[in-house]
């Protein structure tokens, strides 16, 4: 069985990626693969190395940290998108792509390349399932052309959040314009809201995750019955366990004790949920809910 964990990005689609991770009997590509992407690993022991790495130190698994490579001089293989290993394996259109993709972009040629990346990897780790995280546009109706039974676990997290995590992170290309940035262009309708903001970056940010939101549900219209599950962050963070019960269940695996040791050693802290509250003037929250209302009050997030 293969799954794919989707988000947009600081969603906190990562730390439910290495807690079903935590799973014995779940595979994936590693940061070590992705590191070492010359030699084109296919990850034989990544399970069993992240579940060792936890045992020697449960603060490896603090989610502040969980994307380091090396923590406290040792080196940590966890779960990873495997961007610089999907481009050499597969192909840049896969990993940095101007839209999402979509059916329509199911060449045979592509097809073939995705499903030998995963195929090899699957045989290697002997796991009964394999997951793999991918953040930024959905990529689910390619990915479904190529795996018609895969499942989609979309994490999904109040937008406000996520535009102003994105706005303090390194990576964030907007602040150079949506010419420029690695979204592609803006529709038409949002390149206005993005004019009468005063080209607002937090506007901006905001319009990203509503561009990625969007595509992710039209992604879930289409997706068959019983392939989709949505997942929002707070209620991980508020519900740990439950929530994860239901994951399990999505994805055909049982609560066995070695999932439930490694489960306990995750610290899960819930103290940033509305940091932009405090990051954000109140002129720049009203301008961030402005443009991303109505895909936010859908999910379940009141305006305040």
């Amino acid at each position: 069985m293969l799954a794919f964990v989707i988000g947009t990005g600081r969603c906190g689609s990562t730390m439910l990626t290495e807690l079903i991770a935590r799973h014995p009997e779940v595979g994936f590509v590693s940061n070590m693969d992705d590191k070492l992407a010359r030699l084109n690993l296919k990850g034989r022991w990544n399970n069993t190395l992240f579940s060792r790495a936890a045992e020697r130190d449960p603060s490896l698994v603090a989610f502040e940290h969980r994307r380091r490579l090396v923590e406290r001089g040792r080196v940590r293989v966890a779960p990873s998108e495997g961007w610089s290993l999907l481009e050499r394996q597969v192909s840049g259109a896969l990993v940095r792509p101007c839209r999402d993709l979509t059916a329509a972009d199911a060449s045979p040629w592509l097809v073939n390349r995705i499903q030998e990346f995963f195929d090899t990897r699957i045989a290697a780790q002997h796991t009964p399932a394999f997951v793999h995280h991918v953040t930024g546009w959905p990529r689910a109706g390619l990915l479904s052309a190529a795996y018609p039974d895969a499942r989609f676990i979309h994490v999904v997290r109040d937008g406000r959040a996520v535009a102003n995590s994105w706005l303090q992170m390194g990576w964030w290309d907007g602040y150079r314009g949506p010419d420029r940035w690695f979204l592609g262009p803006l529709p038409p309708a949002y390149r206005d809201l993005w004019e009468e903001s005063g080209r607002s970056f937090v506007s901006l940010a905001g319009l990203g995750w509503r561009m990625l939101i969007e595509a992710a549900l039209e992604a879930e219209q289409r997706a068959p019955e019983g392939q989709w599950l949505t997942v929002r962050h707070e209620d991980v963070l508020e519900d740990p366990r439950g929530q994860m019960k239901s994951v399990l269940e999505f994805l055909g695996l049982d609560w066995t004790p070695a999932f439930e040791a490694g489960f306990t050693r995750h610290h899960i802290s819930s103290t940033r949920g509305r940091s932009w509250l405090r990051d954000l003037t109140a002129a720049q929250a009203e301008q961030l809910e402005d443009v991303i209302a109505e895909p936010l009050v859908r999910l379940g997030y009141p305006r305040r």
